[in-house]
Order: C-alpha cells, then structure tokens, then sequence
C-alpha cells in the first residue's frame, strides 16, 4: 500500500530542447549563416529536414537552436513586426534595428521566456557583415563569430582560432574571403557532426550579400 506522502506525479515542463547547431560569420561585405536540419527529442529525431533559418528582409537572417516550437513562433512574430515597420516608414528595416527590436521582445518575455538561442546576421547600412548572438531573455551583444546550439561547444573554439584568430601570435592583416569562410563552415559541421548526435543529416547554407541571399546545402552523416 502506497503512502500519500510517498506518492509522486510526473513533473510537468513547458520547455524542451530539440538540439541541433548554428553559426554565423561576418565579413567585409559578406555574412554566411548555417544551420543543420535535425530535430531531436532525447534520443528520438523527430524529423531530418527542419530549418532553423528564418530570412526577416534581403539582407538580415535568424537563425535559431532550441525549442523549434518557440523558435517558430518568434520566427513569426517577428516578420509580422517587420512587415508593420515596412508599411509605416516605406523601407525595410536594418540589421541593427532588427537585433535591437528581438532584444526587446526577448526581454518583454524573461518571465516566460522563448527557450530559443538566437543569432541575427546582415549586412549593414555600409554592406559589412555584422552578427550578434543572443541569450534567451535578450542579452545580446556584437561579435566577431558567433554559434548556438548543442554543437556550440565543438564548433566555438575552432571559430575563435581559425575566424577570429584568437590565440595567434601573428594575426593576418587581411579578413577572410567568401570562399575560405565557407570552407570553415562546412569543416565545423562536418567535426560537429561526427561527436554530437543531435547535429546531423544536413546542413542549410545562406549566404548574404549585396546582390542578395544565396542558399547552399551540405549533406551530413544520417545515423
């Protein structure tokens, strides 16, 4: 026979965490943001094809790793909010703007937060790449390369030391072109996908620049 004080009822939470990986890395007159289209749940993959980009205007992208429920939900609000500001003032809204209006709108919501980790990318009113990365409330801040995700803590330190070239005694004077960017890009998915199980199956490519959005898809392991 049970005691009532012995009894316990399942705990309940609103927020889980769907896994997967993002980054994004600025340049001169270019921004390459990625993520892989795994959605897991424990050990479960829920789908190989979910996208956690989100183009808001021509020159700015969200990409987002966590609850995808909540990230698609923020992914809406937001470009309703943009369409509003578009039909008000007759032109798009920057990139700064943008990272500072989902600041706010992460904060308005610290009590009940969107369990999303967030990085917003573009080009700038000058065409230079900018990222900023995000926490859930909406602490955000500029970077020099940014990643989100279960897969942040392999790919980060490979960013910092080959992008940002922290560490180095003798840092290049020239910023990476488009093309050796990329190629960082799909060797940090590539590693990642080798060691985390919730970064996988393939990864979305988007690259910004004046001409426009360009989208590349790079095939990682199924299992």
């Amino acid at each position: 026979m049970f005691h009532a004080n012995t009894f316990e009822r399942p705990k309940f939470s609103p927020y889980e965490d769907n896994g997967g990986t993002t980054l994004a890395i600025p340049g001169p007159d270019y921004v390459i943001v990625a993520a892989d289209t795994r959605m897991s749940l424990g050990y479960s993959i829920q789908t190989r094809k979910s996208t956690k980009l989100c183009k808001l205007t021509d020159k700015c992208v969200i990409a987002s790793a966590g609850m995808q429920s909540d990230a698609a939900t923020l992914h809406k609000v937001l470009k309703m909010r943009l369409v509003e500001y578009e039909h008000q003032h007759g032109k798009p809204m920057s990139v700064v703007a943008v990272g500072q209006m989902l600041s706010n709108m992460l904060y308005n919501r610290r009590f009940f937060p969107y369990y999303t980790f967030n990085l917003v990318a573009g080009l700038d009113t000058d065409g230079k790449g900018i990222v900023f990365s995000y926490d859930a409330i909406g602490s955000y801040q500029s970077v020099e390369v940014g990643s989100q995700g279960s897969g942040q803590t392999l790919i980060q330190p490979l960013l910092d030391n080959q992008v940002a070239f922290k560490n180095h005694l003798l840092v290049p004077n020239t910023d990476l072109t488009l093309e050796q960017s990329l190629s960082i890009v799909k060797d940090a998915f590539t590693s990642a996908g080798e060691r985390d199980i919730y970064t996988g199956d393939s990864v979305e490519i988007l690259i910004i620049t004046k001409e426009g959005i360009k989208t590349e898809i790079l095939e990682l392991k199924k299992d």
